[in-house]
């Protein structure tokens, strides 16, 4: 089965495309524009001249049809001594060029052969000399005129030139304000929905333009910005009060199961439910955090040390970090520290080795370019290929077995959404060896 070759397509924003559009449309119009000036002008205007031009060598036959031979040459001088008019002998070895080049020099060209007669000959340079020159014959002495309107044509032509490069620039200039204005709104808009994406629900769009459409589309606008504030306006206040309401109840059934179980092993038992239900809630409460984030310089070695102290029982999780003091990236030192946290306990969780049953996590970093690439690997079993994708999912679990429910699945969510908030990505892959490695892309701090 041949291999098919991909095809490159260009992609334009919307600015240049509808630039490039009308660009095109206006030039087409010039082209046309021109045209149809030469067809009803300059053509024209061409034929008018070469019947002035054959009436000048027919009255030019005329004078030199009658006198000698001696008063013929003195008329001839004559004639040629004024600017508007040459006239010389034909000789056998003149080299000259025909005059058609195009279509107008091809109509004038036709218009003088048919008043001159058929063996006219219409040259465009003769020896070198440029200009218009009629070749015709006085009984049998062949003769050259080259008359003035060769250099009318240049002056008519050159003007021409002046005013299509202004017709164009003109142009150009419509095309560009054209767009700035078609594409204004849709710029808004897009400025606007990014400032909504990050949470800056105040974003409002103009409604008094004058554009229907554009008009419409604002208030619209508007009114969703208004609903999405109002709804996180309600889910901050509901998740206050969930945490409260929830968190009080615990607090009180811990306090109940400490006085009335007698048995350690119930009330170590209860405790840990206890403790799980507080971290579920703690989970909760991360992921439907608001996305306000503070940047700033951040020691990336005293976050990860930080961080590491949290996790002491080296029998369960031994965190090696190979980050020098010296990486600095723009961050939110909480939110960072939450992203950390959560990829500990994840390795924790899931990314014990099946030798010791413990989780050994390498933390290490490297520059890529304007970014600072973090990556924390565990040595654990891994996930399946096909489910790595999911693993951000929220509430989605890899392995049900091994969590036995004991998490949210908000850990990885967690961590990838307070990437975004930061301006940063999450990596997810499998190393050759064994073991999930999460990597980190933060903005470098010079």
């Amino acid at each position: 089965m041949p291999m098919r070759i991909p095809r490159l397509r260009l992609a334009f924003s919307l600015f240049w495309r509808t630039f490039v559009l009308l660009v095109v449309l206006l030039g087409v119009g010039v082209f046309a524009w021109m045209q149809t000036f030469r067809m009803l002008e300059i053509e024209p205007s061409a034929v008018r001249a070469a019947h002035q031009i054959a009436s000048l060598v027919n009255l030019t036959r005329v004078a030199l049809s009658d006198p000698d031979a001696i008063h013929r040459l003195a008329l001839i001088k004559s004639v040629s001594a004024d600017e508007s008019m040459k006239l010389a002998p034909r000789e056998p070895g003149d080299l000259w060029k025909p005059y058609e080049t195009d279509r107008t020099t091809r109509a004038i060209a036709a218009e003088l052969r048919e008043h001159l007669g058929a063996g006219t000959l219409v040259a465009r340079e003769l020896n070198g000399t440029v200009g218009l020159w009629v070749g015709f014959e006085i009984g049998d002495d062949p003769y050259w005129l080259q008359t003035d309107p060769a250099r009318m044509g240049k002056i008519a032509n050159s003007t021409l030139l002046i005013w299509v490069g202004i017709a164009l620039l003109v142009t150009l200039l419509g095309a560009l304000a054209v767009t700035r204005a078609i594409n204004k709104p849709l710029r808004d808009l897009s400025f606007s929905a990014g400032r909504i994406r990050d949470g800056e629900f105040d974003s409002r769009l103009d409604e008094t333009t004058l554009t229907s459409e554009i008009r419409q589309v604002n208030m619209g606008f508007n009114r969703m910005a208004r609903e999405l504030a109002k709804l996180e306006d309600d889910r901050a206040v509901m998740l206050a009060g969930i945490s409260h309401d929830l968190r009080t109840p615990l607090a009180r059934l811990r306090l109940e199961a400490e006085m009335s179980v007698h048995d350690e092993e119930a009330l170590n038992n209860m405790a840990l439910d206890i403790d799980q239900l507080d971290a579920i809630i703690d989970k909760f409460m991360d992921y439907a955090r608001p996305g306000d984030v503070r940047l700033s310089t951040v020691a990336l070695a005293g976050v990860i040390d930080r961080e590491t102290a949290a996790f002491r029982d080296a029998t369960r999780i031994q965190i090696r970090s190979r980050v020098t003091p010296e990486s600095m990236v723009f961050a939110d030192d909480i939110e960072l520290g939450r992203v950390l946290q959560n990829l500990f306990e994840n390795a924790r969780r899931y990314g014990r080795s099946e030798a010791d049953d413990v989780a050994h996590v390498d933390v290490t970093c490297a520059p890529d370019g304007p970014w600072l690439k973090l990556s924390v690997r565990d040595h654990g079993c891994g996930v399946d290929p096909e489910k790595l994708t999911q693993l951000t999912t929220p509430f989605f679990r890899g392995d049900t077995a091994r969590t036995s429910a004991t998490g949210a699945g908000l850990g990885l969510a967690i961590v990838e959404k307070a990437m975004q908030r930061m301006g940063g990505t999450l990596e997810l892959s499998l190393a050759s060896d064994g073991g999930l490695v999460a990597q980190i892309r933060l903005k470098r701090a010079t």
